[in-house]
């Protein structure tokens, strides 16, 4: 189940959190994987510890806003692993500030790594999806990565929301396109809850600032509160449900949508 043995993947924001819990298992699936990041001694760290566990792994810096990298980043992947069969939109960054308190220039930045972003690197790799995709019963596949902000109001993160909102459509979209086109590539969408990583850390920090109040301990109670499976979301949950849409395994699915969030958008 899930196997992903002679698939190439590359993964954008992947030197931690999901992104990084993604490489591991993809390569502990058979997979060789290159993993972009603009954290260099981080991502070459993640690179080397999945090469140390018997992988393949590359990495290159990728700024996820700038066209230039994501051609070297693609260029570089197609030319170390012969193609590319995988793409995982993984990058994002959170703003944690409201409509009133956020300020044009960190609006442009929010736009550039979770929408541009995922432009970029869709745009970018679709002639080596496209040739994988020919070479595959199921075709190539491209994971991004939404959020539950994507599905419901964030009233502590509207911004974020809108980003992650537009990333969800997008998904949609360009599973159409690629299908009126005859492309051979399955585009889906992962929507995590909040989940234990940095920036699932920053995102309870931000939610506790705009509460008034600096007790994070009560903050995460009342996220618990409101996940009925009763506990926070790890890296590895999301990373489970990005490698099943990497699979063969997710072959019947193209522009959906799969929610991984504890229940919390079941209310």
């Amino acid at each position: 189940m899930n196997r992903l043995d002679g698939k190439i993947a590359f993964i954008s924001g992947a030197a931690r959190g999901i992104g990084a819990e993604t490489a591991r298992l993809m390569v502990q699936a058979g997979a060789k994987v290159a993993i972009g990041d603009v954290t260099d001694e981080r991502g070459r760290e993640t690179a080397r510890g999945l090469e140390a566990g018997g992988g393949e792994a590359l990495y290159v810096h990728l700024d996820v806003a700038r066209e230039e990298d994501w051609a070297h980043a693609i260029g570089a992947t197609v030319d170390r692993f012969g193609g590319l069969d995988i793409l995982v939109n993984n990058a994002g960054i959170i703003l944690g500030k409201g409509i009133e308190d956020a300020s044009l220039a960190e609006w442009h930045r929010l736009c550039g790594v979770n929408l541009t972003g995922v432009f970029l690197g869709t745009k970018t790799a679709i002639p080596a999806l496209r040739a994988g995709g020919e070479k595959s019963a199921q075709g190539s596949s491209i994971i991004n990565l939404s959020s539950i902000a994507g599905l419901v109001g964030s009233q502590m993160d509207p911004l974020y929301g809108m980003t992650k909102g537009g990333v969800a459509i997008f998904t949609k979209a360009s599973a159409l396109e690629f299908s009126r086109k005859g492309y051979r590539i399955r585009v889906n969408a992962v929507h995590p809850g909040l989940i234990e990583t940095d920036m699932g850390m920053q995102s309870m920090a931000a939610r506790a600032r705009n509460l008034g109040t600096n007790d994070l301990e009560a903050t995460r109670k009342r996220f618990l509160d409101n996940h009925p499976i009763g506990r926070l979301g790890v890296a590895g949950d999301i990373a489970k449900g990005i490698l099943f849409l990497a699979s063969d395994d997710s072959g019947f699915m193209t522009g959906s949508s799969l929610v991984i969030d504890g229940g919390y958008t079941a209310h």
